[in-house]
């Protein structure tokens, strides 16, 4: 290959080497005057973006693009068009039309999206181009809502140049003395934050810039499993020698005892009183997918689990949605259906069929899409999404709503940024699950204190800190301290809003397996009893924490009510407590399904109350409830709880 001549321009084929060797050659004739380097110049790179028709498009410009339009047409239009690349076409394979999104008209091929490829200036000439009824947006990547809560406040965003550096050593042992490796550990405040592994002797080496360990404000030592984390702040550490931490195990918890060995239930179930639910309440017959990070099934508490899709890997292996390199979506699994032998923790449907769809890493909004339309063609009763996107997505909700029409009742996550209510969760057609803790269910020393806000009742519940609120809240569950299965066959206690949404999901699975008026509705699938089941859970939930709706919305789910049981104590505390927003607890939520009140705890309420507070009770009944002609469920208390959404975009 020709070297580049003197003054002259560079070949476009010319390897670094040679570029190189050039620009010695021109150093060498005219050193005084070195030839700049020459290569492929940089560019935008293309992105994913997500086209679909909206509706039946009239003349595109001057191309061939005629109404009626459907997907396939689409598909061929982009596929004919210069610096657009077609990554894939996700097509409904269950035959069924999204009711509000399009006519039927359209024919078959009118839903599902094209994935592409282009750069944002493309995408804008097209968007430009459909004048309004071509559907073109960038294909957003998706996020776990991370389990743990991070400290930005105590970060520092100043890197120094030059300056004294040190090393901290810091040994992670457990009650036994053993040296634990794999430990994270991080060090806030200083200069600048600074996190390190535990080798396998246990000790953690840190660098600091700096000399004075004085200036550390947050010392926190997090296990991958079976150890409670720890949390020191304003730490006395040494340069001098080596900071032991001791690290307790999850099992050493009383609520805990003995675990795995000895059967356990998290303090999450037991506050739904799933403990008080009968033993045959399995959720036998209902098909639950969790759309995750995956399920290991080598766990003990998740091998029964055998039906799953691996949507980021599907065109090469499917099969693949058991392995679970993150361990979020196991966590998940374990809540709504570890299975309970004489080992592990309990979920709420341990004979639920769960079906798990791997989408992280990596996901984006089009995987999702998929996953939703395998849930579609496989039945499934229930998804539970513990993940949510930076922006809202019209293509997604467009594939939420015919998941609706499909019977399919999706529960998301509020999301942990202590903000708005991330989306989908925030999708009217979505219940919004926020979470919350308890006082007393994990140490004072550990992590999960970080996440204590200031609105603890006199039960000890309370929001946690990172927890986004909204009108969209539909209703809280436990979120700090959540016990459940990681991979390989161990457990760890997270926090999240990811860890809520599995609470209401696993006792949706048994609402719809064995309350009774649900007997009838299963085979019949439809957007009514997905309407019904969010408000059978939003109805039987009881107000926590001293906090508004808009934080908890209707309050934590009760599962005796939700099933229509009668409960097996005659008083509960909630009962005759006032909740933190001003309305008597017993009168939202603990209605039973033959009463509407609470006759079978032994409670007569009265209006009494709402009347002195200027309320009135009267016409507030779910607008679905007068439409369907529902039982009554009891006088619903007037806040705006999870009844008021947002149009999500």
């Amino acid at each position: 290959m020709a070297k580049q001549a003197k003054g002259g321009a560079a070949d476009p084929q010319q390897t670094p080497n040679e570029l190189h060797d050039g620009a010695a050659d021109a150093r060498a004739d005219n050193s005084s005057s070195p030839a700049p380097l020459r290569g492929r110049p940089v560019t935008e790179r293309k992105k994913k973006y997500l086209v679909a028709p909206r509706a039946v498009l009239g003349a595109f410009g001057t191309s061939s693009w005629m109404t009626p339009l459907g997907l396939s047409a689409v598909q061929q239009a982009l596929t004919a068009m210069p610096d657009i690349d077609v990554v894939d076409t996700i097509a409904p394979r269950a035959g069924l039309t999204t009711a509000g999104f399009g006519p039927s008209s359209m024919g078959d091929g009118a839903e599902g999206i094209v994935v592409a490829r282009m750069t944002d200036q493309k995408a804008g000439e097209l968007l430009q181009r459909g004048q309004g009824q071509l559907l073109v947006e960038r294909d957003q990547h998706l996020a776990l809502l991370d389990p743990m809560l991070r400290r930005p406040d105590l970060v520092s965003s100043l890197t120094p140049y030059q300056g004294p550096q040190c090393e901290l050593l810091l040994a992670v042992v457990g009650t036994d003395g053993a040296p634990l490796p794999e430990v994270e550990v991080s060090l806030f405040g200083g200069v600048l934050p600074s996190t390190a592994v535990t080798g396998a002797d246990g000790v953690a080496r840190l660098q600091l810039y700096g000399d004075d360990a004085h200036m550390i404000s947050g010392l926190y030592v997090k296990p991958r499993v079976d150890y409670w984390s720890f949390y020191q702040r304003d730490p006395d550490l040494s340069l001098q020698e080596a900071n032991v931490v001791m690290l307790r195990p999850l099992s050493e918890w009383p609520a805990l005892r003995g675990l795995p060995q000895q059967n356990a239930m998290g303090w999450g179930a037991r506050a739904m009183r799933l403990d008080q639910v009968p033993q045959h309440y399995r959720g036998r017959g209902i098909k639950v997918a969790i759309i995750d990070s995956g399920a290991a099934t080598t766990h003990g508490n998740l091998n029964a689990i055998h039906d799953g899709f691996d949507v980021i890997n599907k065109r090469t292996d499917r099969s693949t949605w058991n392995v679970d390199t993150l361990g979020h979506g196991s966590h998940c699994t374990g809540v709504i259906a570890a299975t309970d032998p004489a080992w592990g923790i309990r979920g709420f449907a341990p004979e639920a069929e769960i079906h798990v769809c791997k989408l992280f890493p990596g996901g984006q909004v089009s995987q999702l899409i998929d996953a939703l339309e395998y849930c579609i063609e496989q039945g499934i009763d229930i998804v539970n999404m513990s993940l949510g996107g930076s922006a809202p997505s019209e293509a997604l909700e467009r594939q939420i709503v015919r998941a609706k029409q499909a019977g399919i009742a999706c529960i998301a996550a509020a999301g942990n940024s202590a903000a708005a209510v991330q989306y989908p969760a925030s999708s009217s057609h979505v219940l919004a699950v926020a979470a919350i803790g308890k006082i007393g269910e994990f140490p004072a020393d550990s992590y999960h204190a970080e996440t204590i806000g200031t609105d603890i009742d006199m039960y000890g519940y309370f929001t946690a800190r990172f927890s986004c609120f909204g009108p969209q809240v539909d209703v809280c569950a436990p979120g700090v301290a959540v016990v459940s299965s990681v991979p390989p066959n161990n457990f760890a206690a997270w926090d999240g809003t990811s860890m809520a949404a599995p609470h209401v999901t696993g006792l949706a699975a048994l609402v719809l397996a064995h309350r009774p008026e649900f007997g009838s509705m299963v085979q019949a699938r439809s957007p009514e009893r997905v309407e019904r089941l969010f408000q059978v859970l939003r109805m039987s939930a009881r107000p926590v924490t001293l906090s508004d709706p808009n934080h908890i919305g209707y309050g934590l789910p009760d599962a005796l009510v939700a099933l229509g049981l009668p409960a097996a104590q005659q008083t509960m505390p909630w009962q005759t407590t006032t909740a933190g927003f001003g309305a008597p607890v017993g009168m939202h939520g603990m209605a039973s399904h033959d009463s509407g009140w609470l006759s079978a705890a032994g409670v007569s309420m009265q209006h009494q109350g709402m009347q002195q507070q200027g309320m009135q009770p009267q016409g507030m009944q779910p607008q679905g409830m007068q439409q369907q002609g529902m039982p009554n469920q009891g006088p619903a208390l007037p806040y705006p709880f999870g009844t008021l959404r947002v149009s999500g975009w």
